[in-house]
């Protein structure tokens, strides 16, 4: 486990994006949601790895996008914040193959990982993410589970304004080091 590798997770359209936003506004290291990077990388080759497509053949790929991700985030100071990461990957690998996946450790981000609740009144359905709402609330539950399964500690976000949030989750971490 790397304790200053910080996990936003959670519900599909439910402000992570816009949370990491402020985060990287207030100074903190980031990292971009990798199956955002992979659907726009699809999309512009004319490839098939779209979770609408082969959600396996996307997962595959986010496992890999979000092992680099972590060797990238190695040379980053202070906390570093994940849009999604390897758990995400591969929950949706266990998805999408009905079996589970074994990946070695998932143990690589600080044990307390915040998740984005489903928030209907935020939520939209966009060029890359085309599933709706009823599947978000899935993947949330999914999420859920595996993040506990693993022995993470789940804190779930507030439904609140992105400066709110930002200091939420910084208040949640302000005891914890991250040299």
């Amino acid at each position: 486990m790397t304790d200053r590798f910080v996990v936003l997770s959670g519900s599909s359209g439910g402000g992570k994006s816009t949370l990491l936003d402020e985060l990287r506004r207030r100074g903190h290291s980031v990292i971009p949601e990798p199956g955002r990077r992979i659907v726009q990388m699809e999309l512009e080759s004319g490839g098939r790895a779209l979770p609408w497509l082969d959600l396996e053949a996307f997962a595959r790929r986010a496992i890999e996008v979000a092992l680099a991700d972590l060797d990238t985030a190695g040379g980053m100071s202070g906390w570093v914040f994940f849009d999604r990461g390897l758990v995400d990957a591969v929950a949706a690998l266990e998805f999408a193959t009905g079996s589970p996946a074994r990946v070695g450790t998932l143990s690589r981000y600080h044990h307390t990982v915040f998740l984005a609740p489903p928030w209907p009144e935020i939520f939209s359905a966009d060029a890359e993410r085309r599933h709706g709402f009823d599947d978000a609330v899935a993947e949330f539950e999914r999420l859920c589970e595996m993040y506990r399964r693993l022995g993470y500690r789940v804190t779930l976000l507030p439904k609140e304004k992105v400066e709110a949030r930002a200091d939420f989750v910084l208040n949640e971490l302000s005891s914890f080091r991250h040299l």
